[in-house]
């Protein structure tokens, strides 16, 4: 039942012009980035080949795309997140959810796996721009992996917390609004650990910027998975805790 809902979500993603739009929108703005770093690279190639154990190209160029990717994601996911729940609520299509025979934790992890397949496509599009390096280069094809776990990691934090905000309102826009504001404090967030002095802090810990740049590095940290994992474990359950209540009073 879940991989049912799982699917229906993920095609009705393409029934509207919105998923393709952000699909080519974030491919040519990195794919322009990309080429930009690649020239850069070119020009201090000279300079790294006089330098002892100087950063390869997986460093210099694919590490900082997907960080940049990182940021232009944060503020495009919650389009892709505002629709999930607010528009069955808007449509009315959610009392036939709720008098359907699946369990709310079902209907929560369907959306939400449905959110994952999409995400994993987007993420294996931009994945192509620096395997295309391989005819030319060699790649740190460990670091490589890292840089894919930390942006499915990423971006399913993301979803997560787009799904729940997106139970709390008909209004897809408020949604979007709100998912936005949030994900964007838990991005920043560590400022404030930065300005008290304290770089170990719980606030720091909280920062979706701190982790994503240690795995974005190659560093597998169980910390820094587990940290994801908790956020999107954290926010599916409060996902069905709000369904659940509405569920009871329709």
């Amino acid at each position: 039942m879940i991989l049912t809902i799982a699917r229906r979500e993920f095609s009705s993603m393409f029934l509207s012009p919105l998923a393709w739009v952000i699909l080519a929108v974030i491919q040519a703005i990195l794919g322009y980035m990309f080429l930009a770093q690649i020239e850069n690279f070119y020009i201090i190639q000279p300079q790294l080949a006089h330098l002892q154990n100087t950063p390869g190209v997986t460093d210099i160029i694919i590490a900082p795309i997907f960080s940049l990717a990182a940021i232009i994601l944060l503020m495009i996911m919650p389009l892709v997140t505002m629709r999930t729940l607010a528009e069955e609520k808007k449509n009315r299509t959610i009392n036939l959810l709720f008098s359907a025979p699946i369990s709310i934790t079902q209907l929560v992890l369907g959306k939400f796996t449905g959110l994952l397949f999409f995400i994993t496509i987007l993420t294996g599009m931009l994945m192509l721009m620096p395997l295309s390096l391989l005819l030319g280069t060699a790649l740190d094809l460990g670091k490589l992996l890292a840089i894919f776990i930390a942006m499915l990691l990423l971006l399913g934090s993301f979803a997560a917390i787009g799904l729940y905000l997106s139970s709390l309102t008909d209004n897809q826009t408020i949604a979007a609004v709100s998912t936005f504001g949030a994900l964007l404090m838990l991005w920043i967030i560590d400022w404030v650990g930065d300005s008290l002095g304290d770089s170990q802090s719980v606030i720091n810990y909280l920062s979706l910027l701190k982790h994503h740049q240690a795995l974005v590095e190659g560093v597998i940290n169980t910390t820094d998975v587990a940290y994801y994992l908790l956020i999107i474990t954290l926010f599916l359950g409060l996902t069905i805790r709000q369904l659940d209540g509405d569920r009871l009073q329709h």
